[in-house]
């Protein structure tokens, strides 16, 4: 089959792989109709994210028709068409049983990798490194889903693949970060990043009932799709002082909730600054570049909740410790425990109260990979959402 496969830093080819089989008796293989590139993908292209083998199979947001069924997967059937969550689980660890899916204790075999950095393990990830798993990804013509039994969402009507794929991944993301605000009615609530994610955390703030919510970004046209499928408040901060805009938005309180949906690689609009994280994240000093959480932080209100969903792999430098302690607030973050939230979703998505396909700017062909990853991380032609076709 084709696949595509991480080549290096920067350098992504499809390449053709065996065929995924299976290995237990609750895995599925699934025949792939849709697969998306997501911005934590970049992270991996740019070589940011250590244990990335030459060869290894990317992606984690896909869907298509079940092929094969393992003896004890009695759930899905040859046939159906499913959404497969991000996070591997097991679904009978204490975190399973706890609906924590993306802390599952079973499904990473490598979790020594992973304790080694982050203390104790997640659970694995499709196509997200070795220190994850190792599992091969679903940017594929097919693709082995290992615990088939508790993972994939059945598709049982007539939405399109665009309607539901995000079920995958980037939709319940952009809900949990909305849900970790413990929002209030009345509440105003700034979301850092107005990517595919920031887009669905905005969506679902005001679903949750948030009275306000202010979009940063830099690129216009990303904030131009928010303001006109949101209704959200935008800045674009290589134009404002954030810090100074959101206390004159706020009547100088603070937004009453912050939502980073950047992550590890963050721009800053100042050289010094930038040029700071920049180095120290180039010579492996720091793994992260943490301007936008540091600017969440800094800018929430006093006694106010900072929810973190972008992706971030290690340390960080300069962190704003004293003001997060001395000012009362609470900082959640979660990869996101997708399986607890694809159905209530897919309700919100039959009942036309969200529309996750206004995200996608682009439909390519497997083939076009290395040509789409090159448009995702420049933002060449408003790239926004790129969906692949294998």
């Amino acid at each position: 089959m084709k696949a595509i496969c991480w080549t290096g830093r920067n350098s992504v080819e499809v390449l053709d792989v065996p065929d995924p089989a299976i290995l237990n008796s609750r895995d599925a293989i699934v025949r792939v109709t849709s697969t998306a590139i997501c911005g934590s993908d970049l992270h991996l292209y740019d070589g940011y994210v250590p244990t990335v083998k030459k060869g290894d199979i990317l992606g984690h947001e896909f869907m298509g028709e079940v092929v094969e069924v393992g003896k004890d997967v009695t759930n899905l059937a040859v046939g159906d068409r499913v959404v497969v969550p991000f996070p591997i689980a097991c679904g009978h660890c204490w975190a399973c049983e706890h609906e924590l899916y993306s802390v599952c204790e079973n499904s990473n075999p490598n979790a020594g990798l992973a304790e080694k950095v982050m203390g104790h393990s997640p659970a694995a990830i499709f196509g997200y490194s070795h220190m994850l798993g190792g599992y091969p990804g679903g940017q594929a013509e097919y693709a082995r889903v290992p615990f088939a039994d508790i993972g994939p969402v059945k598709i049982e009507d007539g939405l399109s693949d665009d309607k539901v794929l995000f079920l995958s991944d980037i939709l319940p993301t952009g809900y949990i970060g909305a849900e970790m605000c413990d929002i209030r009615p009345g509440d105003t609530v700034a979301v850092w990043g107005a990517g595919p994610v920031g887009q669905f955390a905005v969506a679902s703030a005001f679903l949750l009932g948030a009275e306000r919510v202010i979009a940063i970004d830099r690129f216009p046209y990303r904030l131009e799709r928010l303001e006109r499928h949101t209704g959200a408040e935008t800045l674009n901060y290589e134009e404002s002082d954030v810090l100074e805009a959101l206390r004159d938005m706020t009547a100088g309180r603070g937004p009453d909730a912050c939502i980073d949906a950047v992550g590890m690689e963050a721009h800053h609009p100042t050289g010094p600054v930038h040029a700071y994280d920049r180095a120290k994240q180039a010579t492996r000093m720091e793994t992260e570049r943490p301007h936008a959480l540091r600017e969440a932080i800094l800018s929430c209100r006093n006694g106010g909740t900072v929810s973190v969903i972008g992706v971030y792999g290690g340390l960080l430098d300069k962190f704003p410790m004293g003001s997060l302690m001395n000012r009362s607030l609470t900082l959640r973050g979660a990869q996101c425990h997708v399986q607890r939230y694809t159905k209530p979703l897919l309700d919100h998505i039959r009942a036309g109260r969200i529309d996750p396909s206004v995200v996608i700017s682009h439909h390519m062909s497997l083939d076009e990979a290395p040509q789409a990853y090159e448009m995702f991380k420049h933002k060449q032609d408003e790239c926004n959402k790129v969906v692949l076709t294998p």
